[in-house]
C-alpha cells in the first residue's frame, strides 16, 4: 500500500512536469499569434511615427495582458492534448493502467491545475485586464493622434510642420542634403504672401531633437507687404541670401498623453463590482424613463367634459364649442376641427412614444453590454476547465503528441467554442435569448462533448483509429445483409 502511494505521488509529479512545459510554451505562442492578429488592425496607425522602443514595448505588453484570458483556454486545450497524446504514443498510459492506476486518477493533478488556473483567470480578468485595457487603449489613442515622423518626399509638398508648406525636388541618399527647396510661410495667416526659394539645403536635428534646422544656400526670400498709406496696394520685397538658417519647433511631433481618467467609463476597463454598479444605474434610469412615459403622453390627449347642462369639448387644452348634452350630433365645421386636431394629437403621441422607445432600447442595449462584459469574465475562466475536460481525454484517445495533430484538433474545438460563444453573445445582446444562456452557450454545449470523450477514454475507446471505423462499418453491412435476407 505504501509503495503504491509513493508510486502515485511520483506519477502526479511526472504528469505535472510533463504538462507545465508545453503549457507555458503554447501560452506564449498563442498570445503572440493573438497579439499579431489584433494589432494588424492598427498597423497603419503605428508605423512611420518614430515612437521608440519603449512605447512599442509598453503597447505590446499591455495588449498581451489583454489577450491572456482568451489565450489560457486554448493553451490548456493544446497542452493537455499534447501531454496525454505523448503519454499514449509512448505507451506510458498503458503502463500506468497496468499498474492498477485508473485514467481518472491520472487526470487528478492536471484537474487541480485547471481548477486553480480557472480561478486565476477570473481574478486576472477582473483586476489586471481592466488596468491593461486602460493603459493600452489610452496609449493607442494618443499614438493615433500623433503626427507621422518627418518625411520629405521628392516633388511633393510636406505640411506636417505647423504654419509651413515645404517642397523638396531632390533628397540625396544621406537623407539630409536637399536640392531645390521651396518654403511657404503661413504663420501670419495671410496666405501665400511669403515664400523662400533655395538652390540647396541641409537638414539636421538640434537641441536634443526638439528642433529641426534647415540650412539653405543661394536662395531668395519673396514677401508681399501691404502699404501703410493704402491698404489695397501691396509691395513685393525680394531678398537674396547665400546662407539662411530656419529653425522649426518639433513639439507637435511629441507623443502627447491624454488623461487616463477620460477612458475609465468604458466597460472593458471596469471590474465586476464597477460593472454591477453601472448596470444597476442603467436599470434605474430605464425604470425612471419607463414610468415617465404615461405622464408625458397625457398632455397630448384631448377629452370631453360633461356637465348637467352642456357638453364642452376640449382639444389641446382649448374649448371648441358648447352643446346641449342631449344633442349628440356636431355641426360640420366643429367635426372637421375635431378630426383635424385628433390627427395632429395622434401624430404627436406617435412621435413622442417612438422617441421613448428608442431611448429605452438604447438603455437596454447598453445595460446588456455591461452585463455581457461581466459574464465574459466568468465564462472565459470556466473555459479553462472545459478545455481540460476536452483536451486530456481526447489526447489519450488519439495517442498522438507533438505539434501536428494536437494543433489541428485544438484549433477545431477552439473555433467551435468561439463561434458558439460569439453567436450566443450576439443573440443575448439583441435580446433574442436570455442573457445568461447566451453567454454560457459555448460552455454548456461543449461540456457534454468533454464528458463523452472522458467516458470513451476511460473505456479505452478506439474512437479515432481507422480499424475502429472499419469494424463498425463491417458490423453495419453484415447487419444490413442479415436484415435483407
Amino acid at each position: 500500500m505504501k509503495n503504491k502511494i509513493i508510486l502515485v505521488k511520483k506519477l502526479d509529479k511526472f504528469i505535472i512536469n510533463s504538462f507545465v512545459g508545453p503549457f507555458f510554451l503554447t501560452y506564449t505562442i498563442v498570445v503572440f499569434i493573438l497579439l499579431c492578429q489584433y494589432l494588424i488592425t492598427y498597423f497603419q496607425d503605428l508605423i512611420g511615427k518614430n515612437l521608440g522602443f519603449e512605447v512599442y514595448f509598453k503597447l505590446f505588453s499591455y495588449f498581451a495582458l489583454n489577450m491572456t484570458p482568451m489565450a489560457l483556454p486554448l493553451a490548456m486545450l493544446l497542452s493537455s492534448l499534447m501531454t496525454f497524446g505523448n503519454l499514449g504514443e509512448h505507451f506510458e498510459l498503458t503502463a500506468i493502467k497496468s499498474s492498477g492506476i485508473s485514467l481518472i486518477r491520472t487526470l487528478v493533478p492536471m484537474l487541480f491545475f485547471a481548477f486553480f488556473l480557472s480561478i486565476f483567470s477570473f481574478f486576472f480578468n477582473d483586476i489586471a485586464v481592466p488596468f491593461a485595457n486602460l493603459k493600452a487603449y489610452s496609449l493607442l489613442y494618443d499614438i493615433k493622434q500623433k503626427k507621422p515622423a518627418l518625411d520629405f518626399k521628392e516633388g511633393a509638398f510636406y505640411n506636417g510642420l505647423p504654419g509651413y508648406s515645404i517642397k523638396v525636388n531632390k533628397r540625396f541618399p544621406d537623407g539630409k542634403t536637399l536640392k531645390d527647396v521651396m518654403i511657404y510661410n503661413h504663420t501670419k495667416g495671410l496666405g501665400n504672401v511669403e515664400v523662400i526659394l533655395s538652390d540647396s539645403g541641409f537638414m539636421s536635428m538640434v537641441h536634443n531633437d526638439k528642433y529641426l534646422m534647415l540650412e539653405l544656400y543661394n536662395g531668395t526670400n519673396f514677401s508681399e507687404m501691404t502699404s501703410n498709406n493704402n491698404l489695397n496696394s501691396t509691395e513685393l520685397v525680394r531678398n537674396r541670401f547665400t546662407k539662411c538658417n530656419i529653425l522649426f519647433s518639433l513639439e507637435s511631433f511629441n507623443l502627447q498623453r491624454t488623461q487616463e481618467e477620460l477612458f475609465t467609463s468604458n466597460r472593458i476597463m471596469r471590474n465586476v463590482k464597477e460593472l454591477n454598479h453601472d448596470s444597476d444605474s442603467l436599470e434605474k434610469e430605464f425604470r425612471n424613463v419607463q414610468s415617465s412615459i404615461p405622464a408625458g403622453a397625457r398632455s397630448y390627449y384631448s377629452y370631453i367634459n360633461v356637465s348637467e347642462d352642456t357638453t364642452k369639448i376640449h382639444l389641446s387644452n382649448s374649448t371648441l364649442t358648447s352643446l346641449n348634452p342631449n344633442v349628440q350630433v356636431l355641426d360640420s365645421s366643429t367635426k372637421h376641427r375635431v378630426l383635424e386636431l385628433a390627427a395632429i394629437s395622434a401624430r404627436n403621441v406617435k412621435s413622442y412614444t417612438l422617441g421613448f422607445v428608442e431611448r429605452l432600447k438604447s438603455l437596454k442595449r447598453d445595460n446588456n453590454d455591461f452585463k455581457i462584459e461581466k459574464y465574459r469574465k466568468y465564462t472565459q475562466a470556466a473555459a479553462c476547465l472545459l478545455m481540460f475536460f476536452i483536451g486530456a481525454p481526447l489526447g489519450s484517445i488519439i495517442k498522438r503528441g507533438g505539434l501536428g495533430v494536437p494543433i489541428i484538433v485544438s484549433i477545431i474545438f477552439f473555433i467551435l467554442f468561439y463561434v458558439i460563444s460569439m453567436t450566443g453573445e450576439k443573440m443575448a445582446r439583441e435580446g433574442e435569448i436570455d442573457l445568461e444562456l447566451g453567454m454560457w452557450s459555448g460552455n454548456i454545449l461543449l461540456f457534454p462533448v468533454g464528458l463523452f470523450f472522458l467516458i470513451q477514454a476511460k473505456n479505452d475507446s478506439k474512437l479515432f483509429d481507422t480499424d475502429f471505423f472499419y469494424v463498425k462499418f463491417q458490423q453495419f453491412t453484415n447487419q444490413f445483409r442479415k436484415n435483407k435476407k
